[in-house]
């Protein structure tokens, strides 16, 4: 049954009666008064009705055909097919994820995850890039490598071999957008949806929230001085599908996987045929002693996918990461790069192969190293004076706290005074389970700020 349409049509109006008949109907099926199934006129007969001609009604129709709101049957006539999404109100904000709060703009005090500032070599980067721009705009048009670009490759390759200890081919290497992008080709190309996870605990919160989304069970496996307990791990899940571990520096205490410990991981990949996800955040930023070699330099038995990101060592803005996987899943990687996940853009990634190969990473990484020792010695040396309880891990200091203390209203109050400390209980995956502590980045708090800004802190805690 044909319903009937009421349409008033203003023609000193300054839109057009198309526009005008269109949007009486769009009004219409909006507010419910035509639902969906309702059959609408014909060209013919509406036109009659409203007095235009056939093909202003014709247009109407096509326009809100186009929204799909109407949908045209033939000789059965036309029907509504929707209702047109509400623009009037936007939807409300959401908080950044703890681990994302500070991001944009200058660095922060005891920000995390951020490179310093100051000892960034701006001048080569830019001359750099400038470079990897006009080779690229000279270079033939068409589609770029969904793997990434081969001269970054074959740098990331030569790297890995001399600071990792990794033995692979470009073709097993993987160019993504960021840990992020890693991350996900793996989770998508291994299908693992389902899957049991092993994750340490306290762990990388980013990590454990992307495991949740992508339809993973993440287990909370508890790591101490030698990371993550394998006991633990094979205690509580045995037959876990896949592992997630920072073997170099845990996230966030800064351990790094003891050798027996290492060995008792691969051998349960090798006998389970489990898989191993390698987070090499840090890659060789060890700022005490030479870093220990990847776990993935160790697989003699194709379980483990090695990730690594310049996010750290040159700037999270260039959303670039690495990929390293078993030779044998190279061609399986290679399809699911090329059609979910390809490379970004080719001249940040030229840019960087640039850095890598005229030897300015290896100078930056080597000056950064006693940089960044320095900023954290002078933090720790601070807190070692008033006698406060605390422990180097990584690139930050945790200064611990008592277990009644909400650390995350502390750092919620000392971010209302410009520091950006990170709580410690949200790494955990429970609450009841959780440690208190404040994590302080130091990658850009000067040697001669360390002690205001810890005064500062100290004073903020004791008032609260």
């Amino acid at each position: 049954m044909t319903t009937d349409i009421a349409i008033r049509l203003d023609r000193g109006a300054k839109h057009s009666l198309v526009t005008q008949i269109a949007e009486e109907i769009r009004n219409a099926i909006a507010a419910g008064r035509l639902q969906p199934g309702s059959r609408l006129p014909s060209w013919h007969d509406l036109a009659a009705q409203l007095g235009v001609a056939r093909g202003t009604v014709r247009a109407a129709y096509e326009r809100l055909g186009d929204e799909q709101l109407i949908a045209s049957a033939g000789a059965a006539g036309t029907h509504v097919t929707g209702r047109p999404v509400s623009r009037s109100a936007p939807p409300p904000a959401r908080a950044l994820p703890p681990i994302l709060q500070g991001a944009g703009g200058e660095p922060k005090p005891f920000q995390l995850g951020v490179p310093a500032q100051d000892a960034f070599p701006a001048k080569t980067w830019s001359r750099l890039q400038v470079q990897a721009a006009r080779q690229m705009g000279n270079r033939v048009v068409g589609y770029p490598d969904p793997c990434g670009e081969m001269a970054l490759r074959r740098e990331i390759v030569a790297s890995l071999a001399i600071a990792r200890g990794i033995a692979c081919s470009p073709e097993q290497v993987f160019v993504t957008a960021g840990y992020a992008g890693a991350l996900g080709l793996v989770l998508q190309t291994l299908q693992l949806k389902g899957a049991r996870c092993w994750m340490e605990d306290p762990g990388y919160l980013f990590a454990r929230r992307a495991l949740e989304l992508a339809g993973l069970q993440p287990l909370p496996v508890p790591v101490d001085e030698e990371g993550l307990n394998v006991d633990a791990a094979l205690a509580l899940a045995p037959d876990a599908e896949v592992a997630l571990v920072t073997p170099g520096q845990q996230a966030p205490l800064g351990v790094t996987l003891s050798l027996s410990r290492r060995q008792a991981l691969l051998d349960w990949a090798t006998a389970r045929n489990a898989w191993i996800i390698e987070d090499d955040y840090l890659g060789e930023l060890q700022l005490k002693g030479r870093a220990a070699p990847a776990l993935a330099a160790q697989d003699r038995t194709g379980r483990v996918l090695h990730i690594g990101t310049f996010s750290k060592t040159i700037n999270p803005a260039l959303r670039l990461g690495f990929l390293v996987v078993p030779a044998e899943l190279a061609t399986l990687f290679l399809e699911s790069a090329s059609f979910l996940g390809p490379a970004p853009s080719p001249v940040t990634q030229t840019a960087v192969a640039a850095f890598l190969r005229e030897g300015h990473y290896l100078r930056h990484l080597r000056r950064m190293k006693r940089i960044y020792g320095e900023r954290r010695q002078q933090l720790a040396a601070y807190l070692t004076e008033q006698k406060i309880p605390h422990r180097l891990a990584g690139l930050s200091v945790l200064r611990q706290l008592p277990p009644d203390c909400d650390d995350g209203a502390l750092a919620r109050a000392a971010r209302r005074q410009g520091l950006f400390p990170m709580p410690l209980s949200p790494w955990f995956a429970q609450a009841e389970t959780a440690h208190r502590g404040l994590l302080l980045g130091i990658t850009n708090v000067l040697p001669q700020q360390a002690r205001e800004y810890g005064a500062r802190l100290d004073a903020l805690i004791r008032e609260n």
